[in-house]
C-alpha cells in the first residue's frame, strides 16, 4: 500500500516520516488557532508546538533514549497529546493505558512495556505507586500532570519539566513504519495485548476516515466522548482533527449524560464522537438539550453497532446524521462506516477508501451474498503485531489481513450488518442465532433502554437464549414485562429466536470502551447452576 497512492487515491507518507512532526508542520502557519480546550486551558497551535518540543527535550534529560517505552496513564487534558506527540517527536514510544484499573493491572503494564518513566494524572498517583512498588520492572522517573499538592519523593511536575527544558529544534528522523506507539486491547477476555502502530498508521486513519469520510476541517470543534487512551478517542481527539487544523474539547472526568451537556452547551461542538452506550444514556437524560441550543453537525458512533432505534432517536433529535462505523484497536481507527448523506440504520455502512473486506467461513472461505462469515480486513492502518505474543500475533495478523473476530452480512446495496462476534454467536435448534440481532429488537421497544442476549443450557442440555435487559428509568421489570417483551420480540423475529428467559438488571457489565461483556453474564449463570 505505501508503494503509489491508495485505494482511495491518498499519497503515502514519505519514507523519513514521523507523524508528530507532520502535525506540527500542518498548522504552523496558524499559531494563534486554538487546538485544545480543556477543564482549565485552551491551547493555541503554536504553544502546543513549543510545549511538544519541550517534551520531547525533557525525555532526554532524563535519561529516556529512542524507541524505550513511557507509561502515559493520564486523564483527558492538554497533557495528554503533548506527552504524547512529544514522546513521538522524540522517537519514544509512549504506551497509552487506561484510566479506569487497578494497581494489579498497571504493574502488569509496566512489566509487559518495561517502561523508563509514568506519566500521570494526580487522583490516580496512588494507585500508580502501589502498582511501581510491586512491578518487577522499576520505572525510573513519575511525571504529574498538574499536581494539586505536594508530590511523592522522586516526583515531578510536567510544568516544571518542561520550564527547564529547551525545545528540541527537530524531530527523531524516524521512519514511517517504525514503531511509534502501544494501544492496549481492552482485555475483556483476559490480561489485555498490547498492539504496536507505526509513525505511518495515523497518517491513514487521518486522510481516509477523518478528511474523506467525516469530512473534518480547520472550521469545526470535536467532542469525543471515547477518552484518548481508546483507539477510537485517540484518531477523534487527536490525529483527525489536528491533521486539518480543527478545535478539540477535552474532558477529564468521566463521561455522564450531565458532563457531555455541558460540553455540548459551553463549546458547541460541530462533531460528537461517541458509542451507543453513551448516546442511549443521553437519550434517556430528562437533561438532554433541544438541537438549537447546540451546533451539532454530525454525530460519530463506534465502539459498537449502534442499534437503529437509538441512531434513528439521536439523528432526529440533534437533526443530523449519525455515522455508525465499525473499528479495532489493531486497526486504529474505524474502516467500515455509514457517510454522511447515505446513512442507512441499522447497519455499519461500506467499506472505507484504502480498506478491503471480506466474509469468510469457518474453513477461511469467502461466503455467498446475504450469508453470515467472519470479517476479516486489510488496509494501510493496520498494526504490526501484539508484543510479545506471537501466537495471538499469528492468529489476528495473518499477511495483508487482520482477522477481527467479528460476525457480519452483507446485502445486495453493499451494506454490512453486524450479527456478533464470533464467540458470542448461539445455536438453537441446531440454527445459528446473532445476540445482536435480538437485542436490537428488545431495544426497539420503548421501555429499554439497553439488552444483552447470552446462551444458557437448560436441564436438557440445550442451549437457550437468555436477555438481560436495561429498563427506562420508572419501568418495573415484572412478570408483566417479561411477558411484554417476549411477545414484542416474537413480532420481529422468527419464533425460535425470542428470549426464553429474561433478567433485569440495573446496568449491564462492560469493557472500558463500552463493549458489552458477554461472558461476565456467561459467567454469572455458570455460577448459578447447581452443577458448578
Amino acid at each position: 500500500m505505501h508503494a503509489g497512492m491508495s485505494d482511495a487515491g491518498v499519497s503515502p507518507p514519505p519514507e523519513r516520516f514521523n507523524f508528530a512532526a507532520f502535525l506540527l508542520d500542518a498548522n504552523a502557519e496558524r499559531p494563534d488557532a486554538i487546538a485544545y480546550v480543556d477543564d482549565h486551558e485552551q491551547l493555541p497551535y503554536g504553544e502546543l508546538e513549543d510545549r511538544i518540543r519541550r517534551v520531547a527535550a525533557a525525555l532526554a534529560t532524563l535519561g529516556v533514549r529512542r524507541e524505550e517505552r513511557v507509561l502515559l496513564a493520564m486523564h483527558d487534558c492538554a497533557d495528554w497529546p503533548v506527552t504524547f506527540l512529544g514522546a513521538l517527536f522524540a522517537g519514544v514510544v509512549p504506551v497509552a493505558v487506561n484510566t479506569l484499573l487497578s494497581a494489579d493491572d498497571y504493574a502488569f503494564l509496566l512489566e509487559d512495556s518495561r517502561s523508563q518513566a509514568v506519566f500521570t494524572s494526580p487522583p490516580l498517583l496512588d494507585t500508580l505507586q502501589a502498582a511501581m512498588a510491586h512491578a518487577t520492572h522499576e520505572a525510573r522517573h513519575v511525571v504529574v500532570s498538574r499536581p494539586d499538592g505536594a508530590l511523592p519523593a522522586g516526583a515531578v511536575a510536567l510544568a516544571e519539566l518542561l520550564d527547564g527544558a529547551r525545545p528540541r529544534a527537530s524531530a527523531a528522523s524516524t521512519r514511517r513504519d517504525d514503531l511509534a506507539f502501544w494501544l492496549y486491547s481492552s482485555g475483556s477476555t483476559g490480561r489485555p495485548k498490547a498492539v504496536v502502530h507505526t509513525h505511518a498508521n495515523p497518517y491513514w486513519t487521518a486522510m481516509l476516515y477523518g478528511r474523506a469520510v467525516l469530512g473534518i476541517s480547520a472550521g469545526d470543534t470535536v467532542f469525543s466522548v471515547a477518552k484518548l487512551f481508546f483507539a477510537y478517542g485517540l484518531g477523534n481527539a487527536l490525529s483527525l482533527p489536528l491533521s486539518v487544523g480543527a478545535k478539540v474539547v477535552l474532558m477529564a472526568e468521566r463521561p455522564t449524560p450531565d458532563a457531555v451537556f455541558a460540553r455540548l452547551l459551553a463549546h458547541r461542538p460541530t462533531v460528537l464522537c461517541g458509542a451507543p452506550t453513551g448516546y442511549a444514556a443521553m437519550l434517556a437524560s430528562p437533561n438532554l438539550p433541544p438541537a438549537t441550543d447546540v451546533g451539532l453537525r454530525l454525530c460519530s458512533s463506534a465502539g459498537e453497532a449502534m442499534p437503529a432505534e437509538i441512531a434513528k432517536r439521536v439523528a432526529g433529535h440533534f437533526s443530523c446524521d449519525v455515522v455508525d462505523g465499525l473499528g479495532s484497536t489493531e486497526m486504529l481507527h474505524v474502516f467500515l462506516s455509514n457517510r454522511p448523506g447515505a446513512v442507512r440504520y441499522g447497519t455499519t455502512g461500506k467499506p472505507v477508501g484504502g480498506y478491503t473486506v471480506e466474509l469468510r467461513d469457518d474453513a477461511g472461505r469467502p461466503v455467498a451474498p446475504g450469508e453470515l462469515g467472519e470479517l476479516h480486513v486489510r488496509g494501510p492502518s493496520a498494526a504490526v503485531m501484539y508484543w510479545g505474543n506471537r501466537e495471538r500475533s499469528r492468529a489476528t495478523f495473518q499477511g495483508e489481513w487482520v482477522r477481527t473476530g467479528d460476525k457480519y452480512s452483507c446485502d445486495a446495496d453493499g451494506y454490512y450488518s453486524y450479527a456478533g462476534r464470533s464467540d458470542d454467536m448461539l445455536k438453537v435448534s441446531g440454527i445459528y442465532v446473532s445476540p445482536f440481532e435480538i437485542e436490537a429488537v428488545l431495544v426497539e421497544h420503548p421501555d429499554v433502554l439497553e439488552a444483552a442476549v447470552i446462551g444458557v443450557t437448560d436441564d436438557d442440555g440445550l442451549t437457550k437464549t437468555k436477555a438481560f435487559v436495561v429498563l427506562e428509568p420508572g419501568r418495573a421489570g415484572d412478570a408483566a414485562m417479561r411477558d411484554a417483551l417476549k411477545a414484542f420480540v416474537k413480532q420481529h423475529l422468527a419464533a425460535y429466536k425470542y428470549p426464553r428467559a429474561i433478567e433485569f438488571l440495573a446496568e449491564l457489565p462492560r469493557t472500558a470502551t463500552g463493549k458489552i461483556q458477554r461472558f461476565r453474564l456467561r459467567d454469572m449463570e455458570a455460577r448459578r447452576s447447581p452443577s458448578t
